[in-house]
Protein backbone atom coordinates (compact mmCIF):
# COMPACT_ATOMS: atom_id res chain seq x y z
CA UNK A 1 0.00 0.00 0.00
CA UNK A 2 1.43 3.23 -0.88
CA UNK A 3 2.37 6.10 1.75
CA UNK A 4 -0.01 8.32 0.41
CA UNK A 5 -3.39 5.56 1.03
CA UNK A 6 -1.91 5.32 4.23
CA UNK A 7 -1.88 8.49 5.07
CA UNK A 8 -5.46 8.67 3.98
CA UNK A 9 -6.75 6.36 6.23
CA UNK A 10 -4.85 7.80 9.18
CA UNK A 11 -6.17 11.23 8.24
CA UNK A 12 -9.84 10.03 7.28
CA UNK A 13 -11.21 10.54 11.26
CA UNK A 14 -10.51 14.51 10.84
CA UNK A 15 -12.69 14.16 7.86
CA UNK A 16 -15.98 12.53 10.01
CA UNK A 17 -16.63 15.43 12.56
CA UNK A 18 -19.18 16.44 11.01
CA UNK A 19 -19.76 16.21 12.42
CA UNK A 20 -23.33 17.41 12.03
CA UNK A 21 -23.45 18.85 8.40
CA UNK A 22 -21.11 16.44 7.31
CA UNK A 23 -17.71 16.76 5.23
CA UNK A 24 -15.33 14.28 3.77
CA UNK A 25 -13.84 13.05 0.94
CA UNK A 26 -10.36 10.98 0.12
CA UNK A 27 -7.97 11.23 -2.41
CA UNK A 28 -8.16 9.02 -5.77
CA UNK A 29 -5.52 6.25 -6.75
CA UNK A 30 -2.22 6.97 -7.58
CA UNK A 31 -1.42 7.56 -11.57
CA UNK A 32 2.01 5.08 -10.79
CA UNK A 33 -0.55 2.24 -9.63
CA UNK A 34 -3.12 2.67 -12.35
CA UNK A 35 -4.03 -0.20 -14.07
CA UNK A 36 -6.91 -2.01 -15.48
CA UNK A 37 -9.56 -2.88 -13.02
CA UNK A 38 -9.49 -6.59 -13.56
CA UNK A 39 -5.88 -6.80 -13.03
CA UNK A 40 -5.71 -6.02 -9.07
CA UNK A 41 -7.80 -7.20 -6.32
CA UNK A 42 -11.38 -5.55 -6.42
CA UNK A 43 -10.25 -3.45 -2.61
CA UNK A 44 -6.74 -2.61 -3.13
CA UNK A 45 -7.45 -0.63 0.83
CA UNK A 46 -9.45 -1.68 3.83
CA UNK A 47 -9.24 0.59 6.86
CA UNK A 48 -11.94 0.46 9.72
CA UNK A 49 -11.24 2.81 12.63
CA UNK A 50 -13.01 3.76 16.04
CA UNK A 51 -12.60 6.74 18.13
CA UNK A 52 -14.00 8.08 21.37
CA UNK A 53 -13.79 12.04 21.36
CA UNK A 54 -14.67 14.81 23.60
CA UNK A 55 -16.22 18.34 22.17
CA UNK A 56 -15.45 20.72 24.93
CA UNK A 57 -17.92 23.32 23.80
CA UNK A 58 -20.19 22.67 21.47
CA UNK A 59 -23.27 24.37 20.91
CA UNK A 60 -27.27 23.27 19.91
CA UNK A 61 -29.79 25.85 18.03
CA UNK A 62 -32.26 26.85 20.10
CA UNK A 63 -30.62 25.25 23.56
CA UNK A 64 -29.41 27.50 25.77
CA UNK A 65 -29.93 28.42 29.86
CA UNK A 66 -29.31 31.13 32.33
CA UNK A 67 -26.45 31.69 34.44
CA UNK A 68 -26.55 32.78 37.94
CA UNK A 69 -25.12 35.79 37.03
CA UNK A 70 -28.16 36.33 34.43
CA UNK A 71 -25.66 35.79 31.21
CA UNK A 72 -27.19 33.00 28.95
CA UNK A 73 -24.94 29.85 28.63
CA UNK A 74 -25.71 28.42 25.07
CA UNK A 75 -22.53 25.77 25.49
CA UNK A 76 -22.87 22.01 26.17
CA UNK A 77 -20.56 19.52 26.01
CA UNK A 78 -20.35 15.97 23.75
CA UNK A 79 -18.98 12.70 23.94
CA UNK A 80 -18.73 11.49 20.57
CA UNK A 81 -18.57 7.54 19.36
CA UNK A 82 -17.50 6.99 15.81
CA UNK A 83 -16.59 4.08 13.52
CA UNK A 84 -15.23 5.11 10.24
CA UNK A 85 -14.78 3.07 6.96
CA UNK A 86 -12.26 3.89 4.14
CA UNK A 87 -11.49 1.88 1.30
CA UNK A 88 -9.48 1.59 -1.90
CA UNK A 89 -10.77 0.35 -5.41
CA UNK A 90 -9.70 0.18 -8.78
CA UNK A 91 -11.38 3.61 -9.97
CA UNK A 92 -11.78 5.62 -6.61
CA UNK A 93 -12.58 5.11 -3.04
CA UNK A 94 -15.31 4.98 -0.51
CA UNK A 95 -15.70 6.73 2.82
CA UNK A 96 -18.34 6.29 5.27
CA UNK A 97 -18.63 7.12 9.15
CA UNK A 98 -21.71 7.25 11.60
CA UNK A 99 -21.35 8.69 15.09
CA UNK A 100 -22.89 8.87 18.21
CA UNK A 101 -23.16 12.41 20.03
CA UNK A 102 -24.38 12.45 23.50
CA UNK A 103 -25.06 15.98 24.88
CA UNK A 104 -25.36 16.97 28.83
CA UNK A 105 -28.50 18.78 30.26
CA UNK A 106 -28.51 21.83 28.26
CA UNK A 107 -29.00 20.44 24.97
CA UNK A 108 -31.88 18.55 26.46
CA UNK A 109 -33.94 15.25 25.03
CA UNK A 110 -37.45 15.64 24.60
CA UNK A 111 -39.66 16.08 25.99
CA UNK A 112 -38.10 19.44 27.14
CA UNK A 113 -37.85 21.90 24.03
CA UNK A 114 -35.33 24.36 26.33
CA UNK A 115 -32.41 23.45 29.22
CA UNK A 116 -34.81 22.73 32.00
CA UNK A 117 -38.13 23.71 30.32
CA UNK A 118 -41.16 21.67 28.66
CA UNK A 119 -43.14 23.47 25.98
CA UNK A 120 -45.99 24.03 28.67
CA UNK A 121 -43.37 26.18 30.38
CA UNK A 122 -43.53 23.93 33.55
CA UNK A 123 -39.51 23.35 34.79
CA UNK A 124 -38.04 19.80 33.83
CA UNK A 125 -34.42 18.01 33.87
CA UNK A 126 -34.17 15.87 30.72
CA UNK A 127 -31.28 13.75 29.68
CA UNK A 128 -29.17 15.07 27.48
CA UNK A 129 -30.10 14.69 23.58
CA UNK A 130 -28.45 12.03 21.76
CA UNK A 131 -27.86 12.22 17.92
CA UNK A 132 -27.45 9.63 15.52
CA UNK A 133 -25.59 10.94 12.05
CA UNK A 134 -24.00 9.55 8.97
CA UNK A 135 -22.00 10.33 6.02
CA UNK A 136 -20.85 8.72 2.86
CA UNK A 137 -19.03 10.25 0.14
CA UNK A 138 -17.35 8.13 -3.10
CA UNK A 139 -15.32 9.54 -5.67
CA UNK A 140 -14.28 8.07 -9.25
CA UNK A 141 -11.04 8.91 -10.39
CA UNK A 142 -10.96 10.24 -14.09
CA UNK A 143 -7.48 8.90 -14.66
CA UNK A 144 -8.64 5.63 -14.05
CA UNK A 145 -11.68 5.92 -15.92
CA UNK A 146 -9.90 6.80 -18.59
CA UNK A 147 -6.65 4.89 -18.37
CA UNK A 148 -4.74 8.13 -18.46
CA UNK A 149 -2.07 10.16 -16.71
CA UNK A 150 -3.85 13.04 -18.55
CA UNK A 151 -5.27 14.26 -15.33
CA UNK A 152 -1.65 14.89 -13.23
CA UNK A 153 0.37 17.56 -14.26
CA UNK A 154 2.48 19.73 -11.50
CA UNK A 155 0.78 19.24 -8.29
CA UNK A 156 -2.70 17.99 -9.58
CA UNK A 157 -2.36 14.03 -8.22
CA UNK A 158 -6.52 13.50 -10.39
CA UNK A 159 -9.42 14.90 -10.87
CA UNK A 160 -12.23 12.49 -10.24
CA UNK A 161 -16.05 12.51 -9.91
CA UNK A 162 -17.87 12.54 -6.68
CA UNK A 163 -21.32 11.62 -5.03
CA UNK A 164 -22.32 11.33 -1.71
CA UNK A 165 -25.14 11.95 1.46
CA UNK A 166 -25.46 12.74 4.89
CA UNK A 167 -28.68 11.11 7.50
CA UNK A 168 -29.48 11.52 10.89
CA UNK A 169 -31.90 11.16 13.31
CA UNK A 170 -32.09 12.71 17.25
CA UNK A 171 -34.33 12.51 20.39
CA UNK A 172 -34.45 16.48 20.16
CA UNK A 173 -38.09 17.68 21.01
CA UNK A 174 -37.85 19.29 17.61
CA UNK A 175 -36.97 15.86 16.15
CA UNK A 176 -34.37 16.47 12.93
CA UNK A 177 -34.31 14.20 10.43
CA UNK A 178 -31.85 15.45 7.90
CA UNK A 179 -31.18 14.10 4.69
CA UNK A 180 -29.20 15.41 1.81
CA UNK A 181 -27.36 14.56 -1.03
CA UNK A 182 -23.97 16.15 -2.48
CA UNK A 183 -22.44 15.67 -6.07
CA UNK A 184 -19.76 17.32 -8.29
CA UNK A 185 -16.07 17.09 -8.74
CA UNK A 186 -12.95 16.38 -6.91
CA UNK A 187 -9.26 17.98 -7.43
CA UNK A 188 -6.86 16.26 -5.58
CA UNK A 189 -3.32 18.42 -5.12
CA UNK A 190 -0.22 16.83 -3.58
CA UNK A 191 1.17 18.59 -0.44
CA UNK A 192 5.06 18.48 0.68
CA UNK A 193 6.06 15.51 2.95
CA UNK A 194 3.75 13.59 0.88
CA UNK A 195 0.61 15.12 1.68
CA UNK A 196 -2.57 16.12 0.17
CA UNK A 197 -5.27 18.57 -0.28
CA UNK A 198 -8.32 17.57 -1.80
CA UNK A 199 -11.14 20.61 -2.77
CA UNK A 200 -14.82 19.33 -3.90
CA UNK A 201 -17.16 21.68 -5.23
CA UNK A 202 -20.86 20.29 -5.09
CA UNK A 203 -24.10 20.44 -5.81
CA UNK A 204 -26.11 20.32 -2.13
CA UNK A 205 -29.76 19.59 -1.45
CA UNK A 206 -30.95 18.76 1.75
CA UNK A 207 -34.19 17.63 0.09
CA UNK A 208 -35.99 16.57 3.72
CA UNK A 209 -35.54 17.35 7.50
CA UNK A 210 -38.18 18.25 10.04
CA UNK A 211 -39.19 20.61 13.12
CA UNK A 212 -41.77 20.52 15.24
CA UNK A 213 -41.66 24.10 16.30
CA UNK A 214 -43.34 24.74 12.71
CA UNK A 215 -45.85 22.31 13.26
CA UNK A 216 -49.32 23.13 12.06
CA UNK A 217 -51.58 23.72 15.99
CA UNK A 218 -48.71 23.95 18.04
CA UNK A 219 -49.18 27.60 18.39
CA UNK A 220 -52.59 27.98 16.95
CA UNK A 221 -54.37 26.58 14.33
CA UNK A 222 -51.74 28.55 11.66
CA UNK A 223 -51.99 28.51 7.78
CA UNK A 224 -50.32 25.39 6.39
CA UNK A 225 -47.82 26.64 3.64
CA UNK A 226 -47.41 30.20 5.24
CA UNK A 227 -47.05 30.44 8.91
CA UNK A 228 -47.04 26.79 9.02
CA UNK A 229 -45.91 23.05 7.96
CA UNK A 230 -49.06 20.66 7.92
CA UNK A 231 -46.27 17.91 9.00
CA UNK A 232 -43.72 20.16 10.52
CA UNK A 233 -41.35 17.76 7.08
CA UNK A 234 -39.27 21.28 5.45
CA UNK A 235 -37.72 20.59 2.18
CA UNK A 236 -34.85 23.42 1.28
CA UNK A 237 -33.91 24.42 -2.38
CA UNK A 238 -30.52 22.82 -4.29
CA UNK A 239 -27.39 25.26 -3.34
CA UNK A 240 -23.56 25.23 -3.67
CA UNK A 241 -21.10 23.48 -1.38
CA UNK A 242 -17.39 23.24 -1.27
CA UNK A 243 -15.74 20.75 0.88
CA UNK A 244 -11.97 20.79 1.56
CA UNK A 245 -9.46 18.65 3.12
CA UNK A 246 -6.22 17.91 3.52
CA UNK A 247 -3.57 15.88 5.38
CA UNK A 248 0.68 16.36 6.11
CA UNK A 249 3.47 14.34 8.27
CA UNK A 250 5.64 16.97 10.04
CA UNK A 251 8.22 15.60 8.06
CA UNK A 252 10.48 18.40 8.80
CA UNK A 253 11.24 17.13 12.46
CA UNK A 254 13.75 15.13 13.46
CA UNK A 255 13.44 11.61 12.71
CA UNK A 256 13.10 11.05 16.06
CA UNK A 257 10.03 12.78 16.82
CA UNK A 258 8.34 12.28 13.25
CA UNK A 259 5.53 10.78 14.94
CA UNK A 260 3.21 13.76 14.68
CA UNK A 261 0.87 14.67 11.57
CA UNK A 262 -1.76 17.78 10.28
CA UNK A 263 -4.90 17.21 9.10
CA UNK A 264 -8.16 19.60 8.57
CA UNK A 265 -11.24 20.16 6.83
CA UNK A 266 -13.81 22.91 5.58
CA UNK A 267 -17.11 23.09 4.23
CA UNK A 268 -18.87 25.99 3.26
CA UNK A 269 -22.93 25.56 2.33
CA UNK A 270 -24.33 28.10 0.44
CA UNK A 271 -27.88 29.68 1.27
CA UNK A 272 -30.56 27.01 0.96
CA UNK A 273 -34.22 29.00 1.26
CA UNK A 274 -35.96 29.79 4.65
CA UNK A 275 -34.63 28.05 7.68
CA UNK A 276 -37.96 26.50 7.56
CA UNK A 277 -38.30 26.17 3.70
CA UNK A 278 -40.67 26.11 2.34
CA UNK A 279 -42.49 28.75 4.49
CA UNK A 280 -42.00 31.92 3.07
CA UNK A 281 -39.87 34.61 5.06
CA UNK A 282 -41.82 36.09 7.62
CA UNK A 283 -39.87 37.75 11.30
CA UNK A 284 -43.63 37.50 11.90
CA UNK A 285 -44.02 34.42 11.97
CA UNK A 286 -40.59 33.87 13.41
CA UNK A 287 -39.02 32.50 9.88
CA UNK A 288 -36.00 33.73 9.09
CA UNK A 289 -33.40 33.41 5.56
CA UNK A 290 -30.54 31.21 5.52
CA UNK A 291 -27.54 32.25 5.88
CA UNK A 292 -24.08 30.73 4.28
CA UNK A 293 -22.88 27.86 6.59
CA UNK A 294 -18.95 27.53 7.50
CA UNK A 295 -18.48 23.81 8.98
CA UNK A 296 -14.36 23.46 9.79
CA UNK A 297 -11.73 21.48 11.49
CA UNK A 298 -8.85 23.85 10.47
CA UNK A 299 -5.95 22.10 12.41
CA UNK A 300 -5.77 18.52 13.96
CA UNK A 301 -2.54 17.60 15.17
CA UNK A 302 -2.03 13.79 16.03
CA UNK A 303 0.50 11.66 17.72
CA UNK A 304 0.87 8.48 16.27
CA UNK A 305 1.27 6.38 20.00
CA UNK A 306 1.73 2.82 18.24
CA UNK A 307 4.02 3.84 15.97
CA UNK A 308 6.43 5.53 18.95
CA UNK A 309 6.01 2.66 20.92
CA UNK A 310 5.80 -0.03 18.77
CA UNK A 311 7.41 1.01 15.65
CA UNK A 312 6.54 1.64 11.95
CA UNK A 313 4.76 -1.06 11.18
CA UNK A 314 2.21 -0.70 13.19
CA UNK A 315 1.82 3.25 12.24
CA UNK A 316 -1.70 4.88 12.73
CA UNK A 317 -3.22 1.78 14.73
CA UNK A 318 -3.58 3.75 18.08
CA UNK A 319 -3.85 7.67 17.40
CA UNK A 320 -4.42 10.36 19.50
CA UNK A 321 -5.22 13.94 18.50
CA UNK A 322 -6.10 17.54 19.49
CA UNK A 323 -8.22 19.64 17.19
CA UNK A 324 -9.99 22.88 16.88
CA UNK A 325 -13.55 23.31 15.72
CA UNK A 326 -15.86 26.25 14.51
CA UNK A 327 -18.74 25.79 13.02
CA UNK A 328 -20.60 29.31 11.79
CA UNK A 329 -24.47 29.58 10.93
CA UNK A 330 -24.62 26.18 12.09
CA UNK A 331 -27.62 23.89 9.61
CA UNK A 332 -27.87 27.29 7.74
CA UNK A 333 -29.33 29.20 10.44
CA UNK A 334 -27.96 32.64 10.34
CA UNK A 335 -26.52 33.62 14.07
CA UNK A 336 -27.31 37.42 13.87
CA UNK A 337 -30.91 36.78 13.17
CA UNK A 338 -33.25 37.24 15.76
CA UNK A 339 -35.00 33.93 15.83
CA UNK A 340 -35.86 31.54 17.97
CA UNK A 341 -33.10 29.50 17.25
CA UNK A 342 -30.43 32.03 17.09
CA UNK A 343 -31.68 34.15 20.03
CA UNK A 344 -32.63 34.16 23.88
CA UNK A 345 -35.27 36.20 24.84
CA UNK A 346 -34.61 37.32 28.79
CA UNK A 347 -36.83 40.26 30.56
CA UNK A 348 -38.50 40.28 27.45
CA UNK A 349 -35.49 41.36 25.13
CA UNK A 350 -33.84 39.01 22.68
CA UNK A 351 -30.57 39.01 22.51
CA UNK A 352 -28.02 36.54 20.31
CA UNK A 353 -27.80 33.76 21.92
CA UNK A 354 -24.37 32.00 20.21
CA UNK A 355 -26.17 29.08 20.31
CA UNK A 356 -25.60 29.08 16.12
CA UNK A 357 -21.72 29.19 16.50
CA UNK A 358 -19.95 26.70 18.09
CA UNK A 359 -16.12 27.55 18.72
CA UNK A 360 -14.74 24.83 20.57
CA UNK A 361 -11.46 22.56 21.47
CA UNK A 362 -11.80 18.54 21.13
CA UNK A 363 -9.89 15.36 21.02
CA UNK A 364 -10.16 11.91 21.00
CA UNK A 365 -8.29 8.31 20.62
CA UNK A 366 -8.90 6.81 17.68
CA UNK A 367 -7.93 2.58 16.90
CA UNK A 368 -7.45 0.70 13.95
CA UNK A 369 -8.90 -2.92 13.64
Amino acid sequence: MSFRFKAIAAAALSLATLATSGLAQAADLPVKAAKKAADLPFFLVIDNRVTYSYIFNASQPGMWSLKPDGTVNSKTTKQVYSFTHFDLWGYGTNFFTISMFKSDHNDPAGPCTNAGVLITGAPATCAGATEIYGLFRSTFGWNEIFNTKAFTMGPLHNISFEVGMDANTENRYFGAAKRDVVAGLQFAFDLPYKGYINVAPLVYWEFYNHNSFSQCGLFGPGTPGVSCLQDGNTSYKPTWAVEINYYMDLGFLPQNMQYFSISGRAGWYGKKGTDTEPLPYSPANNVYNTAVELNSEPIRLTFDASKAVWGDKYSHFVDVWVAYRYWQNKFGLDHNAPSVACSATVGGVARPSGACTESSLYSGVTVKF
